[in-house]
């Protein structure tokens, strides 16, 4: 199984970061969760130790590639509270590595075929933030988003469902809510993440 690329390590603004430890970065993380670039560098530096990890535990590559993401967003959640001194920096490598561990022991992995994930479309750090500007959208609209986007409903199809659930909205108007959904998780996007995966 070939040892996925990520183009963003070598993105300027990751190169420029590679001088800086991990102590740094995680502080750096913490301190400005508006901006995406501290957990990407840190995802770039350690994603093959962790790929690898996971590679020799999974044996289907969809699965693999899944894991690796669940994986990364659980890291991605940990992180935010993770208290690691400067005297231990170096021991940041060893707990991802039993951040994955747990992971693997306790994440039940979907089969295959249920599996709607692909790692060269949305690298872990892309789905980390995209995940969590879906959190804040208004739910109807995280709502519409997700039944066109990831489940590929058709607008009627949508409308009847919130015609179901009591929502008065007409099919003609789906488009223009997913428009409207679009542009508030672009919104929430950091901006330095928008150069990275998107320019």
């Amino acid at each position: 199984m070939a040892v996925p690329n990520f183009p963003e390590s070598n993105h300027p603004l990751i190169t420029s970061l590679n001088k800086d430890n991990d102590f740094t970065l995680i502080t750096l993380f913490q301190r400005y969760p508006e901006q995406g670039k501290y957990f990407t560098a840190l995802f770039c530096r350690y994603s093959l130790v962790i790929y690898a990890l996971i590679r020799h535990r999974v044996s289907s590559p969809v699965q693999t590639d899944y894991l690796f993401a669940f994986t990364w967003r659980h890291i991605f959640y940990e992180m935010g509270g993770l208290v690691l001194s400067e005297k231990q920096k170096d021991s940041f490598q060893n707990w991802l590595i039993n951040m994955s561990v747990i992971c693997l022991n306790e994440i039940q992995v979907p089969p295959v075929e249920e599996i709607n994930y692909n790692l060269k479309t949305t690298p872990p750090p892309l789905w980390c933030y995209l995940e969590q500007g879906l959190n804040r959208l208004p739910p109807l609209l995280r709502l519409i988003l997700v039944m066109a986007d990831n489940f590929h409903w058709s607008y009627p199809r949508i409308a009847t469902y919130l015609q179901a659930e009591g929502e008065t909205i007409t099919p003609a108007e789906i488009p223009l809510l997913l428009t409207k959904a679009h542009g508030i998780l672009e919104k929430n996007l950091p901006e330095d993440l928008k150069t990275i995966y998107f320019n």
